[in-house]
């Protein structure tokens, strides 16, 4: 893989809970511009590797390197671990340890942004004040911390424009410009998941972490899901890391899969490579590895 498109590196990362080792010398890698699929059966600690990855849990072990602009910043990184400081910011990039950070600068430095495999958005909030909040922290700047926006001054008023006219687009491109004004907990479920995903996309993330996106959703809404995150990848060169249950979701989108079995990496490559290793069938059926083809004959696969 080169290096210049590597945005996101786990390296040997571990997570104890006292004497439960919940993930264990875990080591993959995002490239710009791809969609990696994190998958496993229950349990196999996917949600957890995204609670350490957007500094919700801080790792017992490991290295997370996250990384934008210019590649050459990716040079600094032995440099940077040695320092213990959390990240370097150059006028042609940035790196950061996100294992260092609290989840709030995750999102606001890093700019990694992430939807939850239950939904939480402000449901009394509008739609389109939902995606103002998730530009909460530019406008915030932009207003002098309330001072220039009190006073009217044109840079805020201009900031302001700004975020009202990316939360427009976001909601027109997702389907959901007409229903700018109603109440976000009024929105039928799939459009709710939709939502969150604009939400973040608002952020302008480098890293976008989606939880079960299409949790719940029927087959015409998934591949609908799957149209638009297709989009987003292919037009922003967005790399998106997600976590799902629906095989036809990961198989349809994903440009690799990282397959997780009791907080261990067992396979790592295309979906069809995935797809016929044996040791994923394995966990996935619940067997041994060597008695896979008598568990697929018996139940005719």
């Amino acid at each position: 893989m080169a290096a210049d498109d590597t945005v996101l590196r786990v390296e040997h990362l571990t997570m104890r809970f006292g004497g439960l080792v919940a993930i264990n010398d875990l080591s993959f890698e995002v490239e710009r511009g791809t969609i990696t699929a994190l998958i496993g059966p229950n349990g196999a600690g996917k949600t957890t590797v995204f609670n350490c990855i957007t500094g919700f849990y801080k790792p017992t072990e490991g290295r997370i390197a996250l990384h934008r602009g210019d590649a050459t910043v990716w040079h600094a990184l032995d440099a940077l671990t040695d320092s213990g400081k959390r990240g370097i910011v150059r006028p042609d990039g940035a790196l950061f340890l996100l294992e260092r950070m609290p989840d709030h600068l995750v999102a606001q430095q890093a700019r990694v942004a992430r939807t939850f495999q239950n939904i939480r958005l402000f449901p009394g909030m509008t739609v389109l004040e939902n995606l103002l909040v998730a530009q909460h922290n530019a406008l915030m700047v932009a207003s002098g911390y309330t001072l220039l926006g009190v006073l009217g001054f044109p840079s805020y008023a201009a900031a302001e424009r700004a975020a009202l006219d990316k939360a427009r687009g976001w909601l027109d491109r997702f389907g959901l410009l007409a229903r700018a004004d109603d109440p976000a907990g009024d929105l039928p479920y799939g459009a709710q998941r939709r939502l969150e995903v604009v939400r973040a996309m608002c952020t302008e993330p480098v890293l976008l972490c989606l939880d079960e996106p299409a949790a719940g959703l029927n087959p015409r809404e998934s591949a609908e899901l799957n149209d638009l995150l297709l989009g987003i990848r292919d037009d922003h060169s967005l790399s998106i890391l997600l976590i799902e249950h629906d095989m036809s979701v990961v198989m349809g989108i994903s440009d690799s899969v990282v397959v997780l079995d009791y907080g261990v990496k067992i396979a790592d490559g295309t979906p069809e490579t995935v797809r016929n290793d044996q040791k994923v069938i394995a966990a996935y059926l619940g067997v041994a590895d060597e008695d896979v083809a008598k568990v697929e004959a018996a139940v005719g696969l």
